[in-house]
């Protein structure tokens, strides 16, 4: 058990505790934070990680346990009532998912789900690029889905969050965005850049026509030109340089 700084006493109830191995941090540093730190302390192979605010079936980690040799990562997929946003944030949800499926090639039928077992020899490789605020999870999925690694998603039951969510929609919409871009650009650079350049490249054919019509040759073609190369550049030698440290 990770206690982030807690001041509600909760830290001090555990520390008794035997069967409780209790790692503190002495300030607030967040929920990535914590599950970092709960990751590099981990004595075995598989580590298990759940929200501990009664949303998530526990008791069927042990399932999980058994399916993660299988894969390298099992994700717990949220079904039910209890699972579906509310209107202000599904729509916000809906076009981040598919964003997230675009980039990665495949379904993902949770995005963020708080409760996965993964491999800790995998998981390591990315804890240093791993944000220690609630994008952990999404994170850690777009980077083992870009880097081919197996996550199997297992249905689970979603029960009702006691307590006020801490989620702003707006300003969470706005750094999930932010979130994929970078990520996306960290691990799928070509899915990123490529079409916009293709969208530059296509508009300076275009205007090209349009010039070529009019007999005059305008400064806003060529520099369409350049910002498509630029990018296509760009996206080809990030590419070139995520595939070396890979």
């Amino acid at each position: 058990v990770v206690d982030d700084g807690s001041t509600d006493g909760s830290g001090e109830l555990l520390r008794n505790r035997s069967e409780i191995r209790l790692l503190r941090h002495r300030v607030n540093r967040g929920y990535g934070a914590s599950l970092k730190s709960g990751i590099r302390h981990a004595r075995h192979e598989l580590v298990a990680i759940v929200d501990a605010d009664g949303t998530y079936p526990i008791n069927r980690l042990p399932e999980f346990i058994t399916l993660a040799e299988h894969a390298d990562m099992i994700v717990g997929a949220r079904v039910g009532s209890a699972a579906k946003h509310p209107t202000l944030r599904r729509l916000p949800k809906w076009v981040l998912n598919h964003f997230a499926q675009w980039m990665t090639r495949q379904p993902i039928p949770d995005l963020n789900s708080g409760m996965r077992v993964f491999r800790k020899s995998v998981v390591e490789r990315f804890l240093n690029i791993l944000p220690d605020g609630f994008s952990f999870t999404t994170t850690i999925t777009l980077a083992m889905l870009t880097n081919n690694y197996v996550v199997h998603y297992e249905p689970i039951a979603y029960h009702p969050r006691v307590g006020r969510s801490k989620i702003r929609p707006i300003r969470d919409t706005l750094r999930f965005v932010q979130l994929i871009l970078r990520t996306g650009m960290y691990f799928a650079p070509l899915r990123v850049f490529l079409p916009v350049a293709t969208v530059f490249f296509l508009g300076f054919l275009v205007t090209l026509s349009l010039d070529v019509y009019h007999g005059n040759l305008n400064e806003r073609t060529l520099l369409l030109l350049v910002a498509a190369t630029q990018l296509g550049m760009f996206a080809l030698l990030a590419d070139m340089i995520d595939k070396r440290s890979g």
